[in-house]
């Protein structure tokens, strides 16, 4: 496990670059013709995702 501190401005900054990352994730897979590929994708999305739910107070 890692953990880190983040000042306020911090965490709001992570989690808007983490929206944008997600944001762009999401076009990708709607993009993506290979399964294998899509589900990698989606995978990594669901992480995104989750790794945003820790940053909320």
């Amino acid at each position: 496990m890692i953990k880190i501190e983040l000042t306020e401005n911090q965490g709001l900054l992570l989690n808007e670059v983490l929206d944008r990352v997600l944001s762009d994730l999401r076009m990708e897979i709607a993009d993506t013709d290979s399964p294998f590929y899509k589900d990698k994708l989606r995978e990594r999305k669901e992480e995104l995702i989750a790794i945003m739910a820790l940053l909320k107070p």
